[in-house]
């Protein structure tokens, strides 16, 4: 086709729709995480082992909402003012949150599948130290992963204002390379080994009678969430992020396709979604840690007490402006 259907491309939509979505995810993240976060240190003795995942799961989050005010004056202003150095570091903690997040809600998927399928072999073997230790690898592994990013040009020396998530058009062909090894170690594997060990402790817990029926809910509950987590905000992501490159790779070589327009709105669709992890991982917290639920029901009890003393004391006075 003609290389004019290349220019056909919607770049604004980026800014109108990226700019209200990390606004949203802002909000409710950093609340839902602050105060996740919190319950979680308010019993820093008696942490346990699932706890220090979800700990760590918590602190990527905060990392990366921290960096979504510089974004949305971003794409307000439709023009990067902070400098190139700043530009590599929000990526970077985008970063971090996106692979951290992954591999620690793996952890908690391996943990709970060795829990329950091999509860013999592990009990007392595996320690909040060894979870600590784990923790710590994961953030070794994913910072070294993630490290190479930095090293692509994100502004172009601020030429055309830009803060590239990517790279400039003249290194996407490498990129591309880079993305797809990245996809697969970062994503594949872990997404294959989370689903592995779910699916066998589901099988495991309805093939046994004997298993406490809250701890299945829960398990549910968890793989649903799970499931939810990579169908909404990873999947998609990471699909349409490789078709996008490989888009921009073909416009490079003046080879322009009809559905490069459609591939580029719904990868920037799939940019919105991914930081939506941010929001949705505290529901890990709920089934993560079996102290918080524990502190809704009493927070909603308190106030119920509290609503029905003062219901009694106003009916009094209702009686007496009727006499």
């Amino acid at each position: 086709m003609a290389n004019a259907s290349c220019q056909d491309i919607s770049f604004d939509f980026t800014g109108r729709f990226l700019p209200p979505v990390y606004i949203l995810v802002f909000i409710i993240g950093l609340g839902a995480n602050g105060w996740g976060l919190k319950s979680l240190l308010q019993k820093w003795k008696k942490l346990g082992i699932v706890n220090v995942f979800v700990l760590n799961l918590g602190l990527a989050d905060i990392l990366y909402l921290l960096t979504v005010p510089f974004l949305v004056v971003y794409y307000f202003k439709n023009k990067w003012i902070f400098g190139d150095a700043f530009c590599k570091i929000t990526r970077f903690c985008f970063n971090l949150n996106l692979y951290g997040s992954i591999g620690f809600l793996t952890c908690i998927s391996v943990y709970r599948y060795l829990a329950i399928v091999h509860p013999m072999r592990v009990m007392g073997r595996i320690t909040v130290t060894h979870s600590v230790g784990i923790s710590v690898m994961v953030w070794f592994l994913v910072s070294v992963q993630s490290l190479p990013d930095m090293f692509y040009s994100k502004t172009w020396g601020n030429k055309s204002g830009k803060c590239y998530d990517t790279t400039h058009k003249r290194y996407v062909d490498d990129y591309l390379k880079y993305s797809l090894g990245w996809t697969f170690t970062g994503f594949c594997i872990p997404l294959l080994i989370t689903l592995g060990c779910y699916g066998h402790v589901i099988v495991v817990l309805c093939r046994t009678n004997t298993t406490d029926k809250v701890l299945k809910q829960r398990c549910l509950k968890l793989l649903f969430i799970v499931i939810l987590l990579f169908s909404v905000c990873y999947i998609p992501y990471y699909v349409l992020k490789n078709l996008n490159l490989w888009s921009r790779v073909l416009q490079k070589q003046k080879i322009c396709r009809e559905w490069s327009n459609g591939v580029y709105i719904a990868h920037q669709i799939s940019r919105g979604l991914v930081c939506l992890n941010s929001a949705l991982n505290p529901l890990v917290y709920l089934h993560g840690n079996e102290d918080i639920p524990a502190q809704l029901r009493r927070r909603l009890q308190q106030a119920r007490k509290a609503v029905m003393r003062l219901t009694p004391s106003q009916v009094p006075l209702v009686e007496l402006s009727n006499m």
